[in-house]
């Protein structure tokens, strides 16, 4: 089924969510874009054949689409959401859904009770992240107890050790650290740079104790797109480890064995398919399926596209909630708690906040 939307913001983001709606016209469709700049406005119906509005008034008076995804700078996303739900449509807003915890709680208070919010939060649908999670709610390395992440930054990090460990919204310690070291940093969000020159980059790596389990947090500047540093990923768990795609666990007391997380991707060496992930297997079984093969889309793109259609599906209530917005506001919550801390170089709690009821 095709999942139809409409995007707030013009921005980077956005054109992310055009391109993958023109890449699959079949399974996802952009009604309209809103943005503030006419020109802007121009520019998209232009390039992309979709119309822009000046507000969400008029994109809803051309069409009521079945939600609105809201990407739109920080400052900016709590008034999209408000306006949004207001309308009483769906929307799908990005990491964070505020930037402060001031406003984290005056948004949940304002549009926690709606039920019309999610937040695009596409961590563990990306690829190799799924086939991890799907290891461990299977038991195979017993209860899982500590989760490493070494990949991207704060709530997006977080999201990944609060789902791996199935911690909840209990007050959390985080105790956290920051150093600067010279690194090259030949390729960032808009390319390679063609320079070569090693900068002070910052990296800051901070502890979670949830109470009996534990995260370990390890982020340098521009990791997201630096080649120099590697994505690491360890859960850790009571009868066996998963590092990255390898797993070891106990068959039996005396019997530890090995095993790998296998992609099959198709158009490499003498394969004539399209390059395309197929899915990822786990000793001959398959724990992660590409839900759009055939499009020939780089993990980040199918977990991006997984999210849209997860939030089209929840909003024709035919699926369940892809990420709610209690959970975003906690993943920030506790990326604030290590921003904190690494400033102050002591300890910091987090407390019980309204939307862990």
């Amino acid at each position: 089924m095709t999942t139809t939307f409409g995007a707030i913001g013009s921005g980077r983001r956005t054109r992310f969510f055009l391109r993958l709606a023109a890449a699959m016209p079949d399974r996802l469709r952009v009604a309209g874009v809103v943005t503030r700049s006419a020109a802007r406005a121009e520019e998209i119906t232009a390039e992309w054949g979709v119309p822009a509005f000046r507000s969400i008034d008029e994109l809803l008076r051309h069409e009521r689409p079945g939600y609105l995804a809201a990407a739109v700078p920080w400052d900016a996303m709590p008034g999209a959401i408000r306006e949004a739900a207001a309308h009483g449509v769906p929307v799908l807003a990005e990491t964070p859904p505020a930037p402060d915890l001031a406003g984290l709680r005056s948004l949940w208070n304002d549009v926690g009770g709606t039920g019309l919010v999610q937040v695009a939060e596409q961590y563990l649908l990306m690829p190799g992240h799924a086939a991890r999670l799907a290891i461990v709610r299977a038991g195979v390395i017993g209860a899982p107890t500590s989760v490493q992440v070494s990949s991207t930054h704060l709530y997006h990090a977080v999201s990944l050790i609060r789902g791996l460990l199935g911690a909840g919204f209990d007050a959390a310690e985080v105790r956290a650290g920051a150093f600067e070291a010279p690194l090259a940093d030949p390729l960032g969000a808009d390319g390679w740079t063609g320079d070569d020159t090693p900068r002070r980059a910052t990296t800051t790596i901070a502890t979670i104790d949830f109470g009996g389990t534990m995260g370990l947090y390890d982020f340098t500047d521009n990791q997201w797109w630096n080649p120099l540093r590697a994505r690491r990923i360890v859960v850790r768990g009571s009868i066996g480890e998963l590092a990255d795609d390898r797993v070891v666990r106990l068959a039996d007391p005396t019997t530890p064995v090995e095993s790998r997380l296998i992609r099959r991707d198709t158009g490499v060496d003498l394969s004539l398919e399209f390059r395309d992930l197929k899915h990822i297997s786990f000793d001959g079984r398959v724990v992660y399926r590409n839900p759009f093969d055939g499009c020939s889309l780089s993990d980040d793109d199918i977990a991006v596209a997984d999210i849209l259609a997860r939030m089209g599906a929840w909003a024709r209530q035919e699926g369940p909630a892809p990420y709610p917005l209690a959970e975003a506001c906690q993943d920030h919550l506790i990326g604030l708690a290590i921003g904190e801390s690494a400033r102050s170089g002591g300890p910091v709690t987090t407390g019980k906040e309204p939307w862990a009821a």
